[in-house]
């Protein structure tokens, strides 16, 4: 080999092997395991009551320092949720809806307004958390809308979270938009972006229907092709744009 080939060969290698490491590693941060996705997995959380990805929790915690310096205690009442757990909240919601006297369908339906099917929970990622403010009165039903607006006890919660949130990496799901179809306004649900982001594009590539009818779900026998497509159109991918 002539030097001047073996000096370029060199320096080429001595470049790759300086970034490919890096690049290596990147791509390797982004792979997500099926049952990672799906709330069956395990990741790298911290958290004690309530578990987080560690990246997660440690912006949660900057921006819980940051609300108390305002007066209001942000407070988790759910963040990671496992397959099982979501699973009983969907089919104790399914059974009790089909004993009132709803068909199947419609048992779905009013189930999905603001719960999730289990295996497709934005909770199954550690990235996700529902809060309130333990600084005010605690309700008998934290999560209710009315809380967060008007006169409601967690208003200054949503105001302090409507100017800061973003900041720390956090969006609000899904949002009080005109138009904008799926579940239903949660203004206590917040995600963090930058790893509920890349996870959500590794979730689109997954065959939902079918692991749903793996998984021998309540209610799945119901859960046919057109009905996939409106769910993961509307209740999945119809958020706030900042999480797509």
């Amino acid at each position: 080999m002539k030097r001047v080939n073996f000096i370029k060969t060199t320096l080429l290698s001595g470049v790759a092997f300086a970034v490919l490491p890096q690049l290596s590693f990147t791509h390797y941060q982004y792979i997500y395991t099926r049952d990672q996705l799906i709330g069956k997995g395990n990741f790298d959380f911290s958290g004690t009551d309530f578990k987080m990805q560690k990246d997660t929790f440690n912006s949660f915690i900057k921006m819980k320092v940051a609300a108390i310096k305002e007066n209001i205690d942000i407070e988790v009442v759910s963040a990671y949720r496992s397959f099982k757990q979501q699973k009983i909240i969907f089919e104790d919601k399914y059974l009790q809806y089909t004993e009132q006297g709803l068909i199947p369908s419609e048992a779905i339906s009013k189930i999905i307004e603001y719960s999730t099917i289990p295996g497709t929970s934005r909770h199954h990622w550690g990235t996700d958390v529902d809060i309130i403010d333990a600084n005010t009165p605690r309700p008998k039903n934290v999560l209710e809308t009315k809380h967060f607006h008007g006169d409601g006890p967690y208003c200054n919660l949503k105001e302090w979270l409507s100017r800061n949130a973003n900041s720390f990496g956090f969006y609000e799901v899904y949002t009080d938009t005109l138009n904008r179809k799926g579940f239903k306004y949660e203004p206590w649900h917040f995600s963090y972006a930058p790893a509920s982001k890349p996870m959500l594009q590794a979730y689109k590539k997954l065959d939902i229907k079918k692991i749903l009818q793996e998984e021998n779900i309540s209610g799945s026998e119901y859960f046919t092709d057109s009905f996939i497509s409106k769910y993961k159109n509307e209740n999945i991918l119809d958020i706030n744009p900042k999480l797509l």
